[in-house]
């Protein structure tokens, strides 16, 4: 199958497209211990293999973004990962965008490494864009956001993020009175800037803000995606991912793992309920 978008077309649109297509929903693959059990599998490479197939042949042309966890495919080691490239390479010929859950953060030639393995073109592991992290301050990112933008690739910043333990960090501020997840989403912004610039509808260097934040950085001035976890088993709903992106709703992508997985292991019903949920949420 062809994919839907335009090869010449970067992350951020071919991402806008999706979503019109299909709803702004990201739908995880999470194949941790308890989820493998839940669906009669065992934990091994096995039931790992039998768990991604099925959400591939669920999801795959019919949602606009999947976000395979890497943690819990590296967890299997080097058996792992080769179920992990299967996983990708099938979303991916199917036409379906595919962010790597990896959340990788360092500098110079390590950060240029890890970029390499998920955004290079013909990787084992080539996705449309993967989760950095910016801790080790945002101009650490610079080799993944060259090599993104050379390939018309996709990263997703963690900026404000959904776990109570990170309000302590990133809610910070400096002297300017700018919170830490307000400066990383200003520094994408930047960066998103200079594409739109250059002719693109949309940047392709997207923020993670978690859905259950009460104080959410704003938005407005991003022009690029918006990656919103939290959303369902976390306790946000429908309502706070439209509180924290209006003005911004058709980059807005709400990321749901557990409600969707859970109505595994059948093909159809997962399907199904990530369907519903796009429904839901209102796309």
């Amino acid at each position: 199958m062809e994919r839907q978008h335009s090869v010449h077309s970067g992350f951020g649109e071919q991402l806008l497209a999706a979503g019109k297509a299909h709803g702004r929903l990201c739908v995880g693959i999470d194949p941790h211990r308890g989820l493998l059990e839940a669906w009669g599998l065992q934990a091994d490479i096995s039931g790992l293999r039998t768990f991604s197939q099925a959400c591939v042949e669920a999801f795959a042309g019919h949602v606009a973004l999947v976000k395979p966890q890497v943690a819990f495919f590296e967890a299997f080691g080097s058996q792992g990962y080769e179920v992990l490239e299967e996983c990708i390479a099938a979303l991916r010929e199917a036409g379906t965008l595919v962010l790597a859950d990896a959340k990788r953060g360092d500098i110079g030639s390590t950060m240029a490494g890890y970029a390499q393995a998920w955004l290079e073109p013909g990787s084992p592991l080539e996705c449309d864009a993967v989760t950095v992290s910016p801790y080790l301050g945002f101009g650490s990112l610079a080799p993944a956001i060259e090599l993104a933008e050379e390939h018309g690739k996709g990263l997703f910043v963690l900026a404000a993020t959904s776990n109570p333990e990170a309000r302590e960090l990133q809610d910070q501020r400096n002297p300017q009175g700018v919170s830490i997840s307000q400066q990383m989403v200003d520094a994408a912004a930047q960066r998103n800037a200079a594409q739109v610039a250059a002719g693109s509808r949309v940047g392709n260097i997207g923020v993670v803000v978690g859905a259950t934040l009460a104080k959410p950085p704003e938005l407005s001035a991003l022009q690029g995606p918006v990656l919103l976890p939290g959303v369902g088993a976390q306790g946000a709903g429908p309502e706070d991912v439209a509180r924290i992106t209006a003005g911004v709703e058709e980059l807005s992508f709400a990321n749901v793992s557990r409600a969707v997985l859970a109505a595994g292991p059948d093909v159809a019903a997962l399907r199904q309920a990530a369907l519903a949920v796009a429904e839901e949420l209102g796309n």
